[in-house]
């Protein structure tokens, strides 16, 4: 729900509402958790609220200006914070129930949203991070981007390329179908549960990664697990010991099927999971308690 204030005309309230969601999604994009987007959106309301509006030509740009700017500020901060961070640091996750949209509105939702490619992101500097969102998930043509950046089209024009051939060399990219993925882990699912262990495997590629993010204050592998023998081990290991205390459901991650994990009826973790359509090639299993505490408890 947008700010109010008694004092603020009802038509600026509304165009923050309206513009609302979109802010959102880029100060997510940016920062890649719920309390820092939100945070930005504070401190973009309180700007808007001060602004003499009727001096604006465009109040969506201008708001994605402040917005895009703050998140700037805020993540060069964060970066330097997450220097310190214990073991992997990896977004929090967005989680909803499988719903009935269409399957090209859940897959651009993905594309633009997905935890593999946040995972990327946070290699990027901050100016990188925010040129590339602005032109690969806004469409923003590289004026805007300049403006908003205060550098030249050339400069802006380097960022996204650079910022571009670092994101298509470490995000795994396939192009399947919302079903075939949600089919993939129903299998999985059912071999987890079953302590199928030749069935869990046949379900992962050869080279499959599994990064974890337990931020110091749950136990989280502090180094990146790969192959499918010893991964397959790990989720057959714990099947054995912990049997039905184990149960596991599928939502969507940042608008991708994933699993949620529950031990003894609490969510231990939340897994983004990227396949080719036949077998897993990575999971993100985000385990920091802090991350999952925004998930509703009804899923």
């Amino acid at each position: 729900m947008a700010p109010n204030s008694s004092d603020t005309p009802a038509a600026a309230v509304d165009a923050f509402a309206a513009a609302r969601p979109k802010l959102f999604s880029i100060a997510y994009r940016m920062l890649g958790t719920r309390a820092d987007a939100e945070d930005v959106l504070q401190d973009a309301w309180l700007r808007w609220h001060r602004v003499d509006q009727s001096t604006l030509q465009s109040t969506e740009a201008w708001l994605v200006t402040v917005v895009t700017r703050l998140a700037i500020d805020r993540l060069r901060l964060a970066k330097s914070e997450r220097e310190n961070y214990v073991g992997w640091w990896l977004p929090e996750p967005l989680v909803e129930e499988i719903d009935e949209r269409t399957p090209e509105a859940v897959a651009e939702l993905a594309g633009e949203l997905s935890v593999a490619l946040l995972w990327v992101l946070e290699r990027l500097s901050p100016e990188e991070r925010a040129a590339f969102l602005m032109r690969q998930a806004f469409d923003q043509d590289y004026a805007d981007i300049a403006q908003v950046l205060g550098k030249s089209e050339a400069a802006c024009r380097q960022l996204v390329h650079r910022a571009a051939e670092r994101v298509q060399q470490e995000r795994p990219r396939f192009d399947v179908s919302y079903g075939a993925q949600h089919r993939l882990l129903e299998k999985f699912v059912h071999a987890a549960r079953t302590s199928d262990r030749t069935a869990m495997k046949a379900l992962l590629a050869d080279d499959v990664q599994v990064v974890g993010d337990g931020g110091g204050k749950v136990p989280a592998f502090l180094h990146i697990l790969r192959g499918a023998d010893r991964i397959t081990n790990l989720y057959w290991a714990m099947a054995l010991r912990l049997k039905d205390k184990v149960v596991y459901r599928i939502a969507q991650i940042n608008g991708e099927p994933g699993l949620l994990r529950y031990v003894d009826g609490k969510l231990e973790s939340a897994q983004a999971v990227v396949t080719d359509g036949e077998r897993i090639v990575a999971i993100y299993a985000v385990r920091n308690p802090d991350k999952l505490a925004g998930i509703p408890p009804t899923i």
